[in-house]
Parts: structure tokens; sequence; C-alpha cells
């Protein structure tokens, strides 16, 4: 039988035919005129999908490469930063700023569970000295988002800056980097964007940037400097073909508008939760966002086995646990180029999935309770 693949992983995701068609286009030289104006285009896009009137700044590397970027230049050896860690990302923010020497003072958060305001208020009150406080929007490893807007109103009134690594919430959640007052706000192309891997995005706020001009920490690929000098230009040499398929991918979000992208990840996110419940299964996030849907596994089925099995036999890839959640959590994303019917076959590949390995669902009954949710919303 005939296998069509479906990629429901929370990154990479699908990758619209118009986007991808883009990078088949002729690489031109990046010191032109011709592409310095496609790159305009892709800066422009960026500042709309940020909400932003600052520049953002686009590095050919993973997202993690703006995290590190975000460390490298505005913290010195020995500066004082807060970082959330609430799971395997928060933990990525921890462990770079140990590589550069930095002060952590972590805020250690249960996996699913999220960060009230007020604790992070009394902690910069404890450290009034703190240079930065390091947040992850979406917890892509859990399903969980923080309260990004009230934590940026807290720390808008003290000198710390607020980092977030924005990689996969950017375009699920909503997000006002202007209006709420987030000075850095990272991400990736291939979550939300719905580009390849392989381009990272950074902006920062005026209050970041005098941060930058202290920061003597080792860079150089990395020194945002070398970029602001560069903007609309690059100071290396850029994705060429990736930046084609950025400014595809930002005209494409355009045409939908930014508030109805956020508003379609909602409604996916809604009915696969309303399918899990429907089945009787176990979220495991205290507080679910719109990028994927954290999932328990039942009682007596092996998570890995039951992951690669959706994957290899009915070809629906679906995302394991990370960490110590190996296992025991499996994830369905409602993330960037996904429809209604991507879900529909999300929610009964679990169904089928766990009847096979033993685990009886009543087949449909996660499927119907998705499209109750897409009928009541008029999808």
């Amino acid at each position: 039988m005939i296998k069509k693949n479906y990629l429901l992983a929370p990154g990479p995701t699908p990758v619209p035919s118009r986007v991808l068609l883009k990078g088949a286009d002729d690489t031109i030289h990046h010191r032109t005129p011709q592409f310095i104006e496609i790159a305009k285009k892709a800066f422009e896009g960026l500042k709309y999908l940020f909400q932003t009137q600052n520049e953002v700044f686009i590095l050919a590397s993973s997202g993690t490469g703006a995290m590190e970027a975000a460390v490298a230049n505005l913290l010195n050896p020995g500066d004082k930063a807060i970082v959330v860690v609430a799971g395997k990302f928060g933990e990525r923010w921890k462990e770079i700023c140990s590589n550069f020497n930095v002060n952590v003072i972590e805020i250690p958060v249960e996996w699913g569970d999220y960060i009230e305001p007020e604790e992070l208020k009394n902690i910069l009150i404890e450290h009034k000295d703190a240079k930065a406080v390091f947040t992850t929007h979406s917890e892509t490893s859990t399903g969980t988002v923080m309260n990004l807007k009230e934590i940026a109103a807290v720390v808008k009134d003290t000198e710390a800056v607020l980092v977030t690594d924005a990689v996969s919430s950017l375009l699920a959640q909503e997000l006002r980097t202007d209006e709420w007052g987030v000075d850095v706000v990272i991400s990736g192309s291939q979550k939300g964007v719905m580009l390849p891997p392989g381009l990272a995005f950074i902006t920062l706020s005026e209050k970041a940037w005098k941060l930058v001009e202290t920061s003597n920490s080792p860079k150089y690929y990395f020194n945002l400097k070398a970029y602001k000098k560069s903007y609309p230009d690059f100071p290396y040499t850029p994705a060429v073909n990736l930046i084609y398929q950025l400014a595809e991918a930002t005209e494409m979000i355009k045409e939908e508008g930014i508030e109805n992208v956020w508003e379609r990840h909602r409604i996916l996110a809604e009915a696969v939760r309303n399918g899990i419940n429907a089945l009787g299964l176990e979220l495991l996030s205290k507080k679910p966002g719109n990028v994927c849907t954290a999932v328990k596994v039942p009682e007596g089925v092996d998570g890995g086995k039951f992951t690669k099995l959706l994957r290899d036999k009915y070809g629906v890839t679906l995302a394991g646990g990370q960490g110590h959640l190996k296992g025991k959590i499996f994830r369905i994303a409602h993330l960037g180029y996904m429809s209604k019917f991507d879900m529909i076959v999300a929610l009964s590949a679990v169904e089928m999935g766990l009847n096979e390995l033993g685990y009886k669902v009543s087949l449909g009954k996660g499927v119907m309770a998705a499209e109750e949710v897409f009928l009541k919303e008029g999808v």
C-alpha cells in the first residue's frame, strides 16, 4: 500500500509548495542590488512577524545560534542572569549562560508547569543586580506556554532586560514585542515561519543595545554589532535561497493576517486537546499552548514503540518526550503550515496506534470531538 508521510512534530514543520519552489530559484550573488531588494522584503516581513519596529537580524544557524548570540552580546563573564528553567529549552538557556561564565540564578519550574509573574518579581527584588532574565515563551518539550506579557510587565521597570526564546511560539502564540516591552526575542525558521531549518532571527530593544555596547564576551560570527552595521545587508555570506523562501513565507503570512494566524493555531490546539480528552488520555501541561499538545503515554504502552509505529507504519511523525520525559509523553504539533485535516490525521493515527499496541480506545471518538470544535468555530 502507498504510504503518504505526515510531518506533525513541532519542528521541522511542513513547508508550503509555494515556499519550497522559491528555494529552487537561481542562486544569485549576495553582494548585488537584486539580492538586497529581496533581503529588504524579508527583513520588513520579519518586523511584521515579530510585531516590532526594531531591526530583526537573520543568522545562518538554527535557533540555538540566536540564543548563543543573545548571551554573548548582552553579558560579560561574571554578570548575573536569572534563568527560568521549565523544560529542555530553559535548560539550554542555562547551559549557554554557564558556557559564557555568567552567574546563573536558576528558577526551577516543574516540567509542564509555568512561572507566575509574582514569583519572578520577588526574585528580581532579591537580585537587583541581575542584568538579564532569560525565559522561554513556549516550552516545546512540555507543550506549555508562559505568561510572557505579564512577565514583561514585571521586568520592564527593572534594570534587567527580558530575553525570550520564541523559536516555536512565533506565530503560534500572540506575541507583541514592542507593545509588551520584550527586550530581546529570538526565533528560528523551521517552526511557525514555515521554512526548512537553517535560519535564526533576533531583535533587540534600545535597552538591550545598551548592554551590547558594554559586553566583552568572546564572539565573532555572532557579533550583532556587525549585523547592525551591515543592515539591510549581511556581514558574512547569508543563506541566499533560504532568504528567498523567507521573503515568500512572510508574504503568505501577511496575506492571511497575523491575528488570523494566531487564531488558527488556537483553534487547531483546542481541537486536538478536545480529541485527546475524549479518548480519556491525560495532558502533561498545566497551561497548554498553541504550539503542540503533550500527552502522557497510557500505562502499559511503550512510548518509544508507539511513536516509531506511527512514523514507520502509518507515516505519521509525532514527537516523543525529551530528557526525563523520553518514552513518557508524545507531542502532537499544530504549528506552521497545518490545517484542521492534519489534526484529524494525527488523532486517527493515535487511535489506531494505541489499539494496535493493546491499549483500547474507541475508534473515531477523538476525531469526532475535534470535528465538533471545527464545526463550532466555523472553519
